[in-house]
């Protein structure tokens, strides 16, 4: 299992190494095709891959649901202290180069290196989280709190608190919710995200205005 266990992480990485390099180059495209279908061509196509792949192994709708929903509730201190240690490491490698990541975004300049960086270190971070939390939490985390957030600002420190207190509340009731429902804890804590989204974008459309 251990080897197994190995041989799968050996295949994440050159994987997340390859599809940093492919979003790198997604901006020289983006004039022939619209980014976020051709973003959703590349999900859907590794979705159907995973399958493909795990389709020939003897565990493999186990194994893909484990993909799916991770082991969240079976994480171990020292799986805590390898993630801190790698969140750590990208989080000062964002903070040294921060001007230069922000300008992929804002000036759209620095050039095909710097985006493949970006793009690596954002392939490691989800290595190492869907591993613990599963696809669908890991992406949600990282798509809805920020969307929440700019609901109501701008400014990205308040942003970035907002999404934590957001994330920090979902996981509170999915996890509570999972415990007294006996239901999956994954998806609840995912629902519990997308419900909030719901409400305050409907609170935030309901009163209008321009957002801070």
């Amino acid at each position: 299992l251990g080897h197994e266990g190995s041989e799968r992480n050996y295949y994440a990485v050159a994987f997340a190494i390859v599809g940093a390099f492919v979003f790198s180059m997604a901006r020289r495209i983006q004039r022939i095709v619209n980014m976020e279908a051709f973003i959703g061509v590349l999900y859907i196509f590794s979705l159907a891959g995973s399958i493909l792949i795990l389709d020939r192994t003897p565990h493999g709708m186990e194994e893909f649901k484990a993909i799916l929903n991770g082991n969240i509730l079976w994480v171990t201190p020292p799986d805590l202290l390898k993630t801190f240690i790698l969140y750590a490491a990208i989080g000062l490698l964002h903070l040294v180069f921060r001007k230069k990541f922000f300008a992929l975004s804002y000036e759209e300049s620095n050039g095909p290196f710097w985006e493949f960086l970006f793009f690596l270190s954002f392939a490691f971070v989800l290595v190492g989280s869907v591993q613990l939390a599963g696809i669908l939490q890991v992406f949600s985390f990282l798509v809805i709190p920020a969307l929440i957030g700019r609901l109501y600002t701008r400014d990205p420190v308040k942003i970035l608190v907002g999404g934590w207190g957001i994330g920090l509340i979902a996981s509170m009731v999915g996890i509570s919710l999972s415990y007294k429902l006996d239901l999956p804890t994954a998806p609840l804590i995912v629902a519990s995200l997308s419900i909030a989204f719901f409400f305050l974008l409907v609170i935030r459309a309901w009163r209008g205005g321009a957002v801070g």
